[in-house]
């Protein structure tokens, strides 16, 4: 589905903070309007799930984490969606914490999965590729 123009009103401090991000990330006014829109109807949608900056770009996270999202998917399939075994796994997070990172992933599987898929290409020699540095000696 294309976007669609529309005219909204917006409040002067909010179009300055969207400005003052495009600029410092080098994106246009309207492409960092949209992904804040986004965001913000998804963290709505899934009380619980939070979105940070991350090597790879913006990402769903658990509230109060720094735990992506598809880290928790990826353990829960790891264990069989064994839920008793997950909470094993993350012991120092709630319940309701959980549910909404499977909830999010539910709701959003294209984005999990896209993620998912890019970690399982990281293999040491890519890494060692892109990054020589971190070679161990």
């Amino acid at each position: 589905m294309s976007p669609k123009p529309v005219c909204i009103r917006i409040p002067d401090e909010t179009r300055r903070a969207i400005a003052e991000t495009g600029r410092r990330t080098g994106r246009g006014f309207s492409a960092v309007a949209n992904e804040m829109l986004t965001e913000a109807v998804r963290m709505r949608r899934i009380p619980g799930i939070v979105f940070a900056d991350s090597p790879g770009g913006r990402e769903a996270i658990v509230a109060g984490t720094g735990l992506g999202v598809f880290e928790v998917v990826a353990v829960y399939r790891a264990v069989a969606g064994s839920w008793e075994r997950l909470g094993e796994a993350f012991d120092w997070l709630s319940e309701v914490q959980l549910r909404a990172a499977l909830a999010y992933a539910e709701a959003y599987p294209e984005e999990i999965e896209e993620r998912l898929a890019g970690e399982a290409r990281w293999e040491p020699e890519e890494t060692w590729r892109q990054y020589p540095f971190t070679r161990p000696r």
